[in-house]
């Protein structure tokens, strides 16, 4: 582990001598994941026609504007040349034309309804549905038939403008061009109907879409199959009378079209019997090809936004998933907490209960210090209150600040200072416990103050032989700020209701820096404190587990600590925090496959960690996510009740683990904001620590800035006598 007394020099280049200010890659690497993955939900609801889709509808309008000639003429209208032309299919003629589509379920089997008849028709697709499903596109033109636009997101166009129109258009044609690798000249407006029905608000953008080289198809025999009239009507309504040619109106698209395709299947023969012949449009224009080979710039164009809209699909696919996922996570962790939690207060609040024969002998206190002047004084006089006969030893790891100066001065007996260079918390843990007198030690950091019962309630577990270590009940001191009351919610909610079920389990993962105690003989068994992650409390309590000792949970021992009061400590305090428990994680993989207590603790603890401390943390931010885009694109109502449900379970956990710790419930009334923005905050740490841990990088120790704010319970400890040389111990080298 890097010193953290080491300070980055300048940067290069700066001719001032400043540090040029660089976002970091593991910083900027979550950034740009965040954004892709909105992008690509962005994209889905783009192609779901959930964002920038217009569902409105023109009613109807005088048609007084439009030529005569238009309203009785034919279903094919041409105005290409600026002069309005129509056209008729020929008699015996029968164009199939299918709107809305493709869709996964109905296309294939009109398509497989077409094959087995010979028969040709024309498909105008949505370009929604061409980008999600663009093999069927391909399937269309392989097969024969020929394909028109019907705009991308299905709008109205009577009530865009231009600009609009183009974009549905050229949107439409790109995804034809990255399916099927074509242009088409085709085009029917949505919400069309037959040519007499063009009226003066239809007629403009009929007209406009000759301009931009199009031929508008419209029909002039409703099989009216959207209506689901049964086989028989369908069949009777896509007749025409007296062998009259027709364009004919369907879809295999848009709900359940099973009475399309077996109308299909017996409208075909009929009609062959009959004379007819089913061509596409042009075939039976004897016209050319409406398709037109594409190639170059547009082709790859086309083919990289399918595999875009693809890759927004198989995405959403699996953030869907992950929010299943994190949905059992969430409620699964909620249950266990409540349930166990509750099992855990009534078994340790039995009048009866008893970990074994009280424990009165003296324990050790150890307190690394680094840079504590404004914390250590605070930290000691609490410990001088203690109830239970102990002695302190400030472990001074290479301060440049006094605060060995500061303990020294103040001249308390049992108080023993141990200096050494700058080695990190592990490192001086481990001289403190070389120099400790007694077999029970106690842990706890420098900014950190106990009350006068804390050390008593926190080796009383120790009177069972089984026990090798002790967590306590770390609370935040400094909980006036918003932030701080985040994180006493935090600490409240999640870490204690968390050590409760653990403890039960018999898997708690970490002994917390700030108030924990150890046997000994069970800390020397496991080689001591070590240094190999940057959660030595998380690495040392999994040894302990793996070694076959039991870790409990001391609901009184109650310690006071100061919490980060600004956002950049708080991210310096939990990137190390997260990493450090992947890196613990990663140490003790083997315990996966081993056998005794090791293998119990592997194949029980650390699965329950992984999912509830690192997958379920990393996942957790898609609720909000689905809930920003569910509340700006739809369904809102819905989307607000299924969130608000979440908070409401979150609440009564919340509240339960305040009534347990018997903590105000007033603290509570920042929990929406902090479900908002504090766990996106958790979110972007995590992911940090992620690639962190997957690129290989190396933390260093992030000192965190102390105010001393949190003051000792009971107020100021009187002087007493000062130190006799027969209470001095010399440190052990």
């Amino acid at each position: 582990m890097a010193s953290r007394t080491r300070r980055p020099g300048t940067a290069p280049g700066a001719p001032d001598g400043s540090r040029r200010r660089r976002l970091p890659m593991r910083l900027l690497l979550p950034v740009l994941i965040l954004v892709a993955l909105m992008a690509m939900l962005m994209l889905r609801g783009y192609v779901h026609s959930e964002i920038l889709a217009d569902h409105r509808i023109q009613a109807e309008a005088s048609s007084d504007k439009v030529p005569e000639k238009i309203i009785d003429g034919g279903p094919v209208i041409d105005t290409r040349s600026g002069k309005a032309t129509s056209l008729k299919m020929p008699d015996h003629r029968l164009v199939l034309t299918f709107d809305d589509g493709p869709d996964p379920t109905w296309t294939p089997k009109v398509l497989d309804v077409l094959k087995k008849h010979d028969a040709h028709a024309v498909f105008f697709v949505t370009g929604t549905m061409a980008s999600r499903y663009p093999d069927l596109v391909k399937r269309m033109v392989d097969e024969g038939h020929e394909i028109g636009l019907h705009t991308f997101n299905h709008p109205d166009l009577s009530f865009q403008s231009k600009k609009r129109i183009d974009w549905e258009l050229s949107q439409n044609q790109l995804a034809l061009a990255g399916a099927a690798g074509i242009r088409t000249s085709l085009f029917r407006p949505p919400y069309s109907s037959f040519a007499d029905a063009m009226d003066n608000k239809s007629w403009p953008v009929t007209e406009y879409i000759g301009t931009r080289g199009y031929i508008t198809v419209v029909n002039n025999t409703d099989s009216e199959d959207w209506q689901k009239p049964g086989v028989q009507k369908i069949i009777s309504n896509a007749t025409p009378k007296n062998g009259k040619g027709a364009i004919v109106l369907m879809h295999d698209s848009g709900g359940d079209r099973h009475q399309t395709v077996q109308a299909l299947d017996r409208l075909l023969p009929e009609m062959g019997d009959k004379g007819y012949e089913f061509d596409n449009l042009t075939e039976a224009l004897d016209s050319p090809s409406a398709h037109t080979t594409v190639a170059g710039p547009e082709l790859w164009k086309g083919k990289a936004w399918i595999f875009l809209v693809q890759a927004s699909e198989h995405i959403t696919d699996v953030l869907v998933v992950g929010l299943s996922i994190i949905g059992s996570l969430v409620i699964g962790r909620f249950v266990l907490m409540l349930l166990l939690s509750g099992v855990h207060a009534r078994r340790v609040r039995r009048k009866d209960f008893r970990w074994g024969e009280p424990v009165v002998e003296p324990v050790s206190v150890l307190v690394p210090a680094y840079n504590e002047a404004k914390c250590i004084e605070n930290t000691v006089r609490s410990l001088m209150a203690s109830e239970h006969p102990i002695e302190v030893l400030v472990i001074d790891d290479g301060s440049s600040d006094g605060t060995a100066r500061i303990v020294e001065a103040m001249g308390l007996p049992n108080v023993r200072v141990v200096r050494q260079l700058n080695a990190g918390k592990p490192a001086a843990l481990n001289r403190g416990l070389a120099n400790a007198r007694y077999d029970i030690v106690v842990m706890m950091d420098g900014d950190t103050v106990f009350e006068p019962s804390t050390v008593r309630e926190l080796v009383q577990p120790f009177g069972d032989p089984r026990v090798g270590a002790v967590a306590g009940n770390a609370k935040v001191g400094n909980r006036d700020s918003l932030i701080g009351a985040w994180q006493h919610i935090e600490y409240v909610m999640g870490f204690n209701l968390d050590r409760r079920m653990y403890d039960i389990l018999r898997c708690m993962p970490t002994i917390p820096g700030a108030v924990g105690a150890f046997r000994r003989s069970a800390l020397e068994r496991v080689g001591g404190m070590s240094d190999d992650t940057l959660a030595e409390d998380t690495d040392i309590t999994m040894a302990m587990h793996r070694d076959g000792w039991r870790v409990v949970y001391a609901e009184k021992a109650r310690a006071w600590t100061e919490a980060p009061e600004s956002v950049q400590q708080l991210w310096s305090q939990r990137y190390r925090w997260s990493y450090g428990t992947m890196q613990a994680i990663w140490k003790h993989r083997k315990a996966l496959v081993e056998r005794g207590p090791s293998g119990r603790f592997g194949r029980v603890g650390l699965p329950l960690v992984s999912l509830f401390m690192v997958v379920a943390p990393l996942l957790a931010p898609l609720i909000d996510v689905f809930l920003l885009y569910g509340v700006v694109f739809g369904p809102t109502e819905k989307t607000i009740v299924a969130w608000l449900g979440v908070l409401a379970i979150q609440l009564v956990c919340a509240a339960y683990a305040f009534r347990l710790d018997r903590e105000r419930m007033t603290h509570l009334i920042s929990l929406p904001l902090q479900q908002i923005l504090y766990r996106q905050l958790m979110y972007v740490v995590l992911l940090q620590s992620w690639i962190t841990a997957l690129t290989g990088g190396r933390l260093r120790w992030q000192k965190l800035r102390r105010t001393g704010v949190v003051e000792a319970p009971g107020g100021p400890v009187p002087r007493q006598r000062a130190r006799s040389e027969s209470d001095e111990r010399r440190p052990v080298g």
